[in-house]
C-alpha cells in the first residue's frame, strides 16, 4: 500500500512536472508569436500627409474638373472624383488639387482621402487646397475637384497665364447673379480668349438655374475645363467673379509650384501675417521665393478679413479674392494658396 501510494503520488507529481515543463517550453513559441505580430503591426505605414508644395513643367500642364456626382456621402464622393480625374488624364501624375466642399461634411478629411486614393495605386501626392463653399451646380453634390496634372508631352509650348476677371457686385443678396456674371466673363474674354484659354472658376453668390450659369460659361469658354460655385450660402451682397488659366507668354519658367493652403488661426492682423509668413517659407522650402508668386487665391470668411488680407498680400502680384464659407480650422479668418515659378 505504501509503494502503492507513493507511486500513485509520484505519478501525479510527474504529471505535474510534465504540465509545466510543457508550460514553460511554450512560453518562448507564444512570445514569438506575439512578438512576430507586434512587429507586422509596427512595420504598417500611416498614410502620407500631401505636402504643402507640389511642382511640375509648364510646358506641359493640363488642367481638368472632375464631373459632379449627388451619390453617397463627402468620402465617397471624393474618391469618386479622384478616380475620374485619374481616368481622364491616364494616370497621370496630379500636382495640385483645388477641392470645394459644400455641406457639413468635414473638410479636413478631403486631404487625407485623396491621399489615401494615389497612394493605393503608388501615385505621387499632389497638394491639396481645400475650401468650404456654399453649393454645387448639382443637387446633394458635395464636393468638386479641379486637378492640375503633367502630360505626356508639350502642351503649352509658349507658356501660361492665369487671368482674374474682378468682382462684379450688387446692393440685394438676392439679385439675380446672371447679369453679373455675364460682366464677369465679358472682362474675362478681354483677358482670356477662349481659343487659349485651358480651364474656368467662376464664382456666385447664389446658385439661381445652375445650369443656365453653367451654359453661360460654356457657351463663351466650349474647350475649357469650366466650373460654377456659389461661394456663400449667406452672401451679404451678390456678386460674380471668374478665373482663368491660358495659354500665355506671361509665365515662362520652366517649372511652377502650387500650394496647399495655408489658414489663418484668428482674425487679428497677427494671424493674416502668420498665414503669408508660413506660406513663403512653403515656397522658400520647394526652391521659389515670395517674389515670384504669379498668382494668390485668398479666402476670406468675412468682409473685414477680406480688406486686411489684401492690403498684407497687395504686393505680390494679382491676387483673386473669393469669399468662402469656411475652411479646415475653426475660427479661422481665411485660407490661401498661391502659384509661383520654381528656378530649378
Amino acid at each position: 500500500m505504501a509503494l502503492d501510494s507513493r507511486g500513485h503520488r509520484c505519478t501525479r507529481r510527474a504529471s505535474a512536472l510534465v504540465c509545466i515543463g510543457i508550460t514553460i517550453a511554450t512560453l518562448p513559441l507564444a512570445a514569438q508569436k506575439k512578438k512576430k505580430g507586434d512587429d507586422m503591426t509596427q512595420t504598417l505605414e500611416l498614410p502620407k500627409d500631401p505636402p504643402m508644395v507640389s511642382a511640375g513643367e509648364t510646358r506641359k500642364l493640363v488642367f481638368q474638373v472632375s464631373p459632379l456626382s449627388g451619390k453617397g456621402l463627402l468620402s465617397q464622393q471624393t474618391k469618386d472624383a479622384v478616380r475620374a480625374i485619374l481616368k481622364l488624364n491616364g494616370n497621370a501624375q496630379i500636382v495640385h488639387v483645388r477641392a470645394f466642399v459644400a455641406g457639413n461634411g468635414d473638410v479636413r478629411r478631403v486631404p487625407q482621402i485623396i491621399s489615401d486614393v494615389m497612394s493605393e495605386k503608388h501615385l505621387q501626392l499632389p497638394s491639396v487646397s481645400v475650401v468650404r463653399v456654399g453649393g454645387l451646380t448639382l443637387e446633394n453634390a458635395q464636393v468638386v475637384l479641379e486637378t492640375v496634372s503633367v502630360a505626356r508631352k508639350d502642351v503649352n509650348p509658349a507658356g501660361l497665364d492665369f487671368v482674374d476677371s474682378g468682382t462684379n457686385t450688387a446692393a440685394e443678396p438676392a439679385t439675380n447673379p446672371r447679369p453679373l456674371l455675364d460682366q464677369a466673363l465679358e472682362q474675362l474674354l478681354g483677358k482670356s480668349p477662349a481659343a487659349e484659354t485651358l480651364a474656368v472658376t467662376c464664382f456666385v453668390s447664389t446658385m439661381t438655374d445652375p445650369a443656365g450659369l453653367v451654359g453661360a460659361v460654356t457657351s463663351r469658354y466650349s474647350g475649357a475645363a469650366v466650373n460654377v460655385v456659389m461661394t456663400q450660402r449667406g452672401p451679404f451682397q451678390a456678386f460674380a467673379s471668374c478665373q482663368a488659366v491660358r495659354r500665355g507668354t506671361r509665365v515662362t519658367a520652366a517649372r511652377l509650384a502650387f500650394t496647399g493652403t495655408r489658414v489663418a488661426f484668428g482674425q487679428q492682423e497677427k494671424d493674416a501675417t502668420l498665414a503669408f509668413q508660413r506660406l513663403d517659407r512653403d515656397l522658400t522650402e520647394a526652391g521659389s521665393t515670395p517674389a515670384s508668386v504669379v498668382f494668390t487665391n485668398i479666402y476670406p470668411l468675412s468682409g473685414s478679413m477680406a480688406q486686411l488680407a489684401g492690403k498684407l498680400r497687395a504686393s505680390s502680384g494679382p491676387v483673386a479674392m473669393i469669399p468662402s464659407e469656411g475652411v479646415a480650422a475653426i475660427e479661422a479668418g481665411f485660407a490661401v494658396d498661391a502659384i509661383a515659378t520654381v528656378a530649378k
